[in-house]
């Protein structure tokens, strides 16, 4: 799993089939403070993610064993958000 943070949304209206009626989010992996690194990339959303939530993502063939993801064409999808997380004993982040 992966911890990132919710950029916004994208829309597609023409995508395979099997997409339809999923929410896809931009999100960019961040580092457990909440930095963001790396690329940003589109996730299904699988729980109700806003913008400017930290959430778990899995990837790869994992993605496609969701609720809602089963034989979807997906390689992201979010299955959490997070409401805080500690880090070598002290809190890295809790939700206000």
């Amino acid at each position: 799993m992966l911890i990132a943070r919710v950029k916004g949304s994208a829309v597609s209206t023409v995508k395979d089939p099997s997409l339809t009626g999923s929410k896809l989010l931009l999100v960019q992996q961040t580092d457990p403070s909440g930095e963001s690194s790396g690329p940003i990339f589109v996730a299904v959303d699988g729980v109700g993610a806003g913008t400017g939530e930290l959430v778990l993502v899995v990837t790869g063939s994992a993605a496609r064993h969701g609720q809602h993801t089963r034989d979807q064409s997906s390689d992201a999808l979010v299955v959490g958000i997070l409401d805080s997380m500690d880090v070598d004993g002290a809190v890295s982040f809790r939700k206000s």
